[in-house]
């Protein structure tokens, strides 16, 4: 595998407007995201960023930044066009999806979303961690997986994603991490399909994958990233990394 990452960046937050620049001990959230890509060590890194603003904020501190029109309908549909911009000739075959607010991650996450792909019927690669409480398990903003581990293994297969807790009956539940590995094929299909049906009902994106007959598979991890959506997350943030 030849992976790159791309980090999509864009400033219209609701919650937290220009989220991206946001400053963490002096440096915007963006950079800290970056540092955290490239300490993977896993292959470069680039910012795919819906503003200017963004683009000059990480050039200025030496990284990759390309400009993709914020008239997309995702992340993953900048990440692609990114993409295009970056490497036309196709070199890098993995595509790694960060979320640009998590500027906690360990660098460790990344290494693991690409263990999914060591089989090569594996279209996406993504990680869950154990759900801790009921109070988890009825927040449906804990998006769950349906995926079963067989002993000691570390990935299963991701058979279905909802923001109920799946599946019924006794067992551990699996929360699913927002970050992804794509095969630089099933990211062109991918962004090429119709919003499906289970995705619009879910108002999950990876559901469209799988309606299409793409394999995920998921990496179970012991703890994921917060993400900052809201100035009490950015005020946690600073705190976790005043050191």
């Amino acid at each position: 595998m030849n992976p790159i990452i791309i980090i999509p960046a864009r400033m219209g937050s609701t919650r937290l407007p220009g989220k991206p620049l946001a400053l963490i001990h002096g440096r915007p959230m963006v950079l800290h995201v970056m540092d955290r890509a490239r300490e993977a060590g896993i292959g470069p890194v680039a910012v795919a960023a819906a503003e200017p603003e963004i683009v000059a904020a990480v050039r200025e501190a030496g990284g990759t930044a390309v400009l993709v029109a914020d008239d997309v309908a995702s992340g993953t549909d900048r990440v692609k066009l990114a993409l295009d911009q970056l490497d036309p000739a196709g070199r890098h075959d993995v595509v790694v999806n960060l979320q640009g607010d998590f500027p906690t991650l360990a660098p460790g996450l990344l290494r693991a979303v690409l263990l999914p792909l060591a089989d090569h019927s594996v279209d996406i690669g993504s990680l869950v961690t154990p759900i801790a409480d009921a109070h988890e398990a009825a927040t449906e903003s804990f998006v769950k997986c349906a995926c079963a581990f067989l002993g000691e293994a570390e990935v299963a297969p991701a058979l279905y994603f909802s923001r109920t807790a799946i599946p019924w009956g006794a067992g551990p539940l699996w929360h699913h991490i927002g970050v992804y590995a794509y095969r630089r094929a099933a990211l062109a299909r991918f962004v090429a399909l119709p919003p499906s049906q289970l995705e619009l009902r879910e108002k999950l994106e990876q559901l469209r994958a799988l309606e299409d007959g793409m394999r995920i598979a998921v990496a179970r991890v012991p703890h994921g990233p917060f993400g900052v959506d809201t100035p009490e997350d950015l005020a946690r943030a600073r705190d976790i990394l005043k050191d």
